[in-house]
């Protein structure tokens, strides 16, 4: 069967869900690669100068809370409904972008952050159950390869676009991912329709014994002692790629030097320089990051394709090994280019391991568990965020924060500065430290760099995936006992 024949046996409402992914995806990725930016940005830049610590308290335990709902909002959605599901997610998701930038306490930010976590959860498991709804064995493949592809189209335009709004206004990044999230509303309401699902006039009562025989099952599956200890591992996986998001954008805000990367694209592409770069000559740390979305766009078949002929295991351990590595080497450096070449590095990594977790885990799966085994993936990538949320909190702000470094700097000089608040910002405070130092801004940077060497975290990030590379080689080689699991 050809790709075309198979394109046309797909139904409407399978395409009209993966266009709802896309932009859902879109909206998302547009707020939420800028989030940490935003959360720990200078107050006169729009930023609300919170510290590193309670950017990884927030995004962390939000961000895990997103991937723990899954298993009871998948619930409430084959209860209630997809189409009322999806409703309330967009109204959740809709309310919370437009509420956001009008309140700057760290409470209510964090309490609307909750909301999209929330609308996020409800949406997710509907998305991948109405592909599976609308596929047959003959169409699944392609049919997940679509709606994967989705994902990452929709994760790499994103942040292009609130990147663009964000030299205007903070605001205005909320507002765009609004008026994305917003459009799923028409899909919803005049296109998508109600996949078919069982009806059995139960009671209330019966929901509440479903979410009890759901987490009795996934506790039995936890009981394998083998499966946990695999999910564990994995978490330290999630722990260090989730860096992505929470550290590498400030990193590069705080320490990067991306007027090389600016000056590179000016020389071969004037164009492209022109609509990504600032009016200072440099790229927005979230675009820099994007690179990583746009070669998994253009390599993953390629990477699939190659990775299939071995093991799941090996594989995976080999894609970690090399994520691990160039992630921590993104931390290590502040030239621009170096940084692009690791994230693409990091992005073969990435292609090379995350898929081949969940195939791992379907292979491992008892015959008839395979759906419960699946069902638990998410708890990793849960633990993972709560980690990686300390790991980008109270390491960072330890060893890496620039605020932080000028403050240590000033104490040891005995220097007098005002406390950072409403009118003294952080971009003041690093100014006014440069003055007494006698430096100019760029080489105040480059003094704490040079003295406190702020890209010492890349142990700690490289650390943790290597760990986890160590423990899969040795949980292949003493813990599994089938080796006809991997074949």
């Amino acid at each position: 069967m050809t790709p075309t024949t198979v394109l046309k046996k797909f139904p409407s409402n399978f395409w009209y869900a993966n266009a709802m992914e896309l932009f859902e995806r879109w909206a998302w990725y547009g707020f939420y690669m800028l989030f940490a930016l935003y959360l720990t940005g200078s107050t006169d830049q729009g930023g609300l100068g919170f510290s590193q610590t309670q950017k990884g308290l927030m995004m962390g335990i939000g961000t895990a809370i997103l991937y723990f709902l899954p298993i009871i909002t998948g619930a409430i959605a084959d209860r209630i409904g997809y189409r009322k599901t999806l409703f309330i997610a967009y109204s959740l998701y809709t309310v919370a972008f437009l509420m956001m930038p009008l309140f700057h306490t760290y409470a209510a930010v964090f309490v609307f952050y909750l909301f999209l976590a929330i609308g996020a959860a409800l949406f997710k498991p509907i998305i991948s159950a109405t592909v599976a709804k609308t596929t047959n064995k003959e169409t699944s493949s392609i049919g997940f390869g679509i709606f994967y592809m989705m994902v990452n189209i929709g994760a790499f335009v994103g942040p292009f676009v609130t990147s663009f709004f964000r030299k205007y206004s903070w605001d205005y990044v909320f507002y765009a991912s609004a008026a994305v999230i917003a459009f799923n509303f028409v899909l919803l309401i005049l296109l998508f329709k109600e996949p078919a699902r069982e009806k059995g006039g139960q009671h209330e009562l019966s929901f509440l014994n479903e979410l009890k025989k759901l987490f009795r099952n996934i506790y039995e599956a936890l009981s394998d002692w083998r499966f946990f200890l695999f999910l564990l591992i994995i978490a330290g996986f999630w722990t260090m790629f989730n860096q992505l998001y929470l550290s590498l954008p400030v990193f590069i805000e705080q320490w990067g030097n991306t007027s090389i990367v600016y000056n590179f694209l000016h020389s071969t592409w004037p164009w492209l320089a022109g609509k990504i770069g600032t009016a200072e000559g440099t790229i927005p740390a979230e675009l820099m990051v994007n690179v990583d979305a746009g070669f998994i766009i253009l390599f993953q078949i390629i990477v699939s394709a190659v990775a299939m002929r071995y093991k799941p295991l090996k594989v995976m351990t080999t894609g970690i090994l090399i994520a691990s590595i160039a992630m921590g080497l993104c931390f290590s450096t502040q030239n621009g280019l170096f940084m692009v070449v690791f994230l693409m590095l990091f992005s073969i990594g990435e292609m090379s391991s995350s898929p081949k977790i969940t195939e791992y885990i379907g292979r491992i799966a008892p015959p008839n568990k395979t759906a419960l085994y699946m069902g638990c993936s998410f708890i990793p990538v849960a633990i993972g965020f709560l980690f990686a949320g300390f790991v980008s909190g109270n390491v960072y702000q330890a060893t890496s924060d620039k605020i932080s470094l000028a403050q240590r700097e000033m104490a040891a000089q005995n220097f007098q500065l005002p406390a950072i608040g409403e009118h003294f910002s952080q971009n003041d405070y690093l100014h006014t430290a440069a003055q007494k130092m006698g430096l100019s801004n760029g080489q105040f940077t480059q003094f704490l760099w040079d003295k406190y060497h702020p890209s010492s975290i890349w142990m700690v990030i490289s650390g943790i995936g290597i760990a986890a590379v160590i423990a899969l080689f040795l949980y292949d080689r003493f813990v599994i006992k089938n080796k006809n699991v991997q074949d």
